[in-house]
């Protein structure tokens, strides 16, 4: 049931909080350093880091680059939690909504590490218990000896249906896209139902869920044109409620002219973040620095929303989402430091 609380107080102090944290995260320049370091010492930096106690109580399991990436994890899992502890009111029930892609993303990760025939560890390795689903959930799931075990076990009941109705093909073609695509529809119709149902702080997040929707829509596009010879429909790809209409973007996809498409997504364009990370993609670019731009961009709005709604649930999602890259890079960083990436290959890959 949803926490109440009254008056505006509880609402100014969390939002000061987040501000908080968010200042405490790693600043560019930081990871710009980060990028010459070795992977000792990068490995000694992260161990003086937030994630200390995560490495401590997790060394005696793990070692190495193993034991970054699982104190990370935990540590974001946690850190989540108790961001959803302090949230007033209503904000608790649109938090939690808005976690619930992550209980998606560990889903998928189990199912196609299953189908991949990878070991449990290397599952688990890359799960983030922030959402619905708990540590024991996700656990209890990787046990399970087959896919359609883990499927007919998946407490979230809406999850399972639209797996199980998709499943056979997914085995099919051997790719969990379409479910994937699916569960992501289900999720933002999710939202949007949330932040319409007339509880306080509604309207700016649903001006962000369509914003969000917008920047999927745009990533999936470019992806799209950068597949050679598509020769499928892509209309099942395409999320509704945000600013383009499926038939629309379907369209985009199969025009060869990149300034056309470029205009026509700017028309409808009410973001100065996205309109001027649009016009920067007029250069043809590949495709992780078209969506690293796309990214930023988004966090740049949420930064800009939350200005101008200082005491909603907008400072907390600039927080969750901030916080949330900050564990991807230095994830990105100790894999790619183990792999002998150089320091310019690798700032390519970071949101900074």
């Amino acid at each position: 049931m949803t926490e109440v609380s009254s008056g505006i107080a509880p609402y100014i102090y969390v939002s000061t909080r987040m501000r908080v944290r968010k200042a405490k995260l790693i600043p560019r320049e930081e990871y710009i350093r980060m990028l010459n370091m070795g992977l000792p010492e990068f490995t000694r930096l992260i161990e003086e880091m937030e994630y200390k106690r995560e490495i401590d109580e997790l060394a005696a399991s793990f070692s190495g680059v193993d034991l970054i990436e699982n104190a990370m994890s935990w540590n974001l899992a946690k850190e989540y939690q108790r961001v959803i502890d302090l949230a007033p009111g209503e904000m608790k029930g649109f938090t939690r909504d808005y976690l619930h892609k992550w209980d998606i993303q560990n889903v998928l990760t189990i199912l196609r590490g299953k189908h991949l025939g990878l070991s449990d560890g290397k599952i688990r390795a890359v799960l983030v218990p922030a959402g619905a689903l708990d540590a024991q959930a996700l656990d209890k799931m990787i046990s399970e000896s087959s896919v359609d075990r883990i499927v007919e076990t998946l407490p979230i009941k809406r999850m399972a249906e639209i797996i199980s109705e998709h499943l056979p093909q997914a085995t099919e073609t051997k790719s969990f896209g379409n479910i994937e695509n699916e569960l992501y529809k289900y999720y933002y119709a999710t939202l949007i139902k949330a932040a319409r149902s007339g509880m306080k702080g509604g309207e700016p997040f649903l001006k962000y869920v369509i914003f969000e929707i917008d920047v999927k829509n745009i990533t999936n596009l470019f992806r799209l044109r950068a597949q050679a010879n598509t020769e499928f429909s892509t209309m099942s790809v395409w999320i509704e409620g945000g600013s383009y209409k499926p038939d629309e973007l379907e369209r985009l996809e199969s025009v060869e002219n990149l300034d056309e498409v470029i205009d026509v997504l700017k028309k409808k364009v009410k973001a100065a973040a996205l309109g001027d990370a649009l016009e920067a993609l007029r250069e043809k670019k590949p495709i992780y620095a078209i969506e690293a731009a796309l990214t930023s961009a988004r966090l740049n709005q949420m930064d800009k929303v939350s200005k101008r709604n200082p005491f909603s649930i907008s400072p907390m999602l600039v927080y969750l989402e901030r916080k949330r890259y900050e564990v991807s890079n230095l994830r990105a960083l100790a894999r790619g430091k183990q792999a002998g990436l150089s320091a310019e290959i690798l700032e390519k890959y970071l949101v900074m």
